[in-house]
Order: structure tokens, then C-alpha cells, then sequence
């Protein structure tokens, strides 16, 4: 097996189908037929501006008291220690921006669902023009939970940890018989991309870039392997909301937390940022490529035009970061600044959310 630096987040890998061959799985449809659960590459505009999907308008005034502002400048963007996709290192310089100082909160989602009716797509049934042959009566609405194995598994089958469960969305994030009562304060999960984008424009925020997430990661730390230093574990104290023991049956909860924690419960960045490694991915803006780097504009890069994934050819990608309650050093490192992920932008799991950014002027 390879280090844990050369061994790719498979929690994250394959996502884009992996709510429908779990789903085919469970409704007994032949194996081998290989269903996307909707088209990925679909433009998450028309999920929240065809008529009536969201029931008000969006916000007119930009409130940034649970923001912070951060600084623009220039910084070494990518790691030569982690996957081939952080690769080549290379400067970039980014202008100032307003950022959330926390993930987006089951408390802050829920205002917006219930100011604009928004319905997300965990909690919609699947449409059966996205899935030819398999009965109507087996198309349910859901979404991918984390379920740990009663013992060790191969780590080359991230199958034997994850489930599709009918009637898990945000609302009940670990299926249906449970709720969000008590987590408030809590990342909201099961969200995908068109999801956050949706939130986001109610919001008179967007998702932010790879490089303006990055950036922001770094808190100011020149090529440092952790947003907080050098060290891992400081004084023995755990920086942030990952996973201590063997993955994926093992967690020793060294750091308190058996999945997600509630958002300010780990120390900041020095930009004041909360939460930026570990806990749940986190949503970007951009487009998933592997190349990018090596072509990416030296300023304010917008991301690629379009996507490709060679482990998954057919199915395109945005990019993820952060990592999660569920990286591993023995499994994955994605709590590194420079790890990227990525993922089918319809495709919402239980350690995805995100956080929006704004420009505007800086405080005065």
C-alpha cells in the first residue's frame, strides 16, 4: 500500500456514480449496468432559476457580521509532497474578498429553505429519464451516509463504507429516523454543489475559487503542510475534526468528535477562518482538472472551462476541499490546504458542505 501522501481520498473517488451503483445494488437491477444518477455536467444554473424553484427573491443587502475580510496578496498555490493534481507548485496573487468565517450551519440552511421553499436534490426523487430500465417504484429520493464496517475492510473498496440510504438529505442526515435537532450549530451535510449554489445566490454570496480557498486556508502560513503550522498536533492539542485510529471501523475520537463538530469548536486560522481543515469538505466553484496547475492564469484564476477526471472520463467534477471528520492519515490527508478533491456536482454525502465568499470593500 502506498503512504498515505501518494494514496488517493477514495471517500471522495468515484462519488459522481456512487449514489446510483449503491442504488442499483439495493433494487436488485442487474450488475454491470452502470447508471450516472443524473447528468453532471448539467448547469447548476437551471436549478435555481427555472420559475418557481426558489420562492423569493435573494437578499439585497450583504450582511458580513459572520464573515471575515481577507487580505489579497500572493501565494505558493499546490504542494510538491502531495498528489500528482497539487502539482507544479506556482505563484498566485489574489485580490481581497469577504469570506464566511464558518461552514454554512443546518441553522443558517434552514432559514434559506424556509425563506425560498427550496427543495434540495437528496430530497427529490430521482427522475426516471436518468435511470432507463430500473422500475419507478425503485427511484427514491436519498442520499450517500457514511456506515462504518463492524470490522477491518480493504481500503481499496470504499464501497464497504459507504450507503445509500432512501429518505437521508439535510434534514435527517443519517436517514430518515434521524434529525438535526441538537446540531444546529452543526455543518450542514448532504448538500451538492447546485445545492450550495443555490444557497448562495439567495445569499448575495457565491462559492468561492480553488485559489481564493486556498489562499484563505493558509491564513497567511507560506507552504506550511497544515493551515495552523508545521506541526500536526501542536502541545498535543488536535487542530481540527479528522480521524484517529484505524479507518474505517477504528475511531478513537482523540479529537472528541465521532462525525461532525459544531462550527468555532477548533482554533482559527490566523485570518480568523474556522473549520478549514477537517469536519466536512467544503464546496469551490471551479471545475475539476487534474492539469489545471500547469496552465492556471498567475491571477485570480477562475478555474478550467470544463472538467475531466481520468477515473471517471464520462462524469465531470467540481472541486472539493477541506477535508473531513473522515480523513485518515493511514487513508487520506485531504485536511492539507493544497489537497484537492472533487466530486459530481449533483452528488451530496454525509461529510460535504461548504461556505460562500463576497467581494466587496474591506473593513473601515
Amino acid at each position: 500500500m502506498s503512504s498515505p501522501e501518494k494514496t488517493p481520498d477514495k471517500n471522495q473517488v468515484s462519488t459522481g456514480k456512487i449514489i446510483a451503483i449503491i442504488a442499483v445494488v439495493l433494487v436488485g437491477v442487474v450488475a454491470g449496468t452502470m447508471l450516472s444518477m443524473r447528468a453532471a455536467d448539467k448547469d447548476a444554473k437551471k436549478q435555481f432559476e427555472r420559475p418557481g424553484a426558489l420562492g423569493h427573491e435573494m437578499r439585497s443587502t450583504l450582511n458580513t457580521n459572520n464573515m471575515v475580510w481577507v487580505p489579497g496578496g500572493t501565494f505558493f498555490m499546490g504542494s510538491e509532497n502531495g498528489q500528482e493534481d497539487e502539482k507544479p507548485v506556482h505563484e498566485v496573487a489574489v485580490d481581497g474578498f469577504w469570506m464566511d468565517k464558518t461552514e454554512v450551519t443546518n441553522e443558517e440552511f434552514d432559514k434559506f429553505v424556509r425563506a425560498t421553499r427550496y427543495v434540495t436534490v437528496a430530497e427529490r426523487k430521482p427522475d426516471p429519464k436518468d435511470f432507463p430500465g430500473v422500475p419507478t417504484e425503485n427511484l427514491v429520493a436519498g442520499s450517500v451516509v457514511f456506515t462504518p464496517p463492524p470490522g477491518e475492510v480493504s481500503l481499496e473498496n470504499h464501497f464497504a463504507w459507504w450507503s445509500y440510504v432512501p429518505g437521508a438529505n439535510w434534514r435527517h442526515p443519517q436517514g430518515p429516523a434521524s434529525d438535526i435537532k441538537g446540531l444546529e450549530r452543526h455543518p450542514v451535510v448532504h448538500v451538492c454543489w447546485d445545492d450550495a449554489a443555490a444557497y448562495a445566490k439567495w445569499a448575495g454570496k457565491r462559492l468561492p475559487t480553488e485559489a481564493e480557498w486556498e489562499y484563505a486556508s493558509r491564513g497567511g502560513l507560506d507552504r506550511k503542510p497544515f493551515s495552523w503550522g508545521e506541526e500536526k498536533v501542536p502541545g498535543g492539542q488536535w487542530q481540527a475534526n479528522i480521524w484517529q485510529g484505524q479507518f474505517p471501523n477504528e475511531n478513537k475520537l482523540e479529537d472528541g468528535f465521532r462525525q461532525s463538530s459544531p462550527v468555532r469548536t477548533f482554533p482559527s486560522n490566523r485570518y480568523g477562518l474556522f473549520d478549514m481543515a477537517g469536519n466536512v469538505w467544503e464546496w469551490c466553484a471551479d471545475w475539476y482538472r487534474p492539469d489545471y496547475y500547469a496552465n492556471s492564469p498567475a491571477k485570480n484564476p477562475p478555474g478550467p472551462n470544463d472538467s475531466f477526471d481520468p477515473n471517471e472520463p464520462g462524469t465531470a467534477k467540481r472541486v472539493t476541499r477541506g477535508g473531513s471528520y473522515l480523513c485518515s492519515d493511514l487513508y487520506c490527508t485531504g485536511y492539507r490546504p493544497s489537497a484537492r478533491m472533487k466530486t459530481s456536482p449533483d452528488t451530496g454525502l454525509s461529510h460535504t458542505g461548504f461556505r460562500c465568499v463576497v467581494k466587496g470593500p474591506p473593513p473601515g
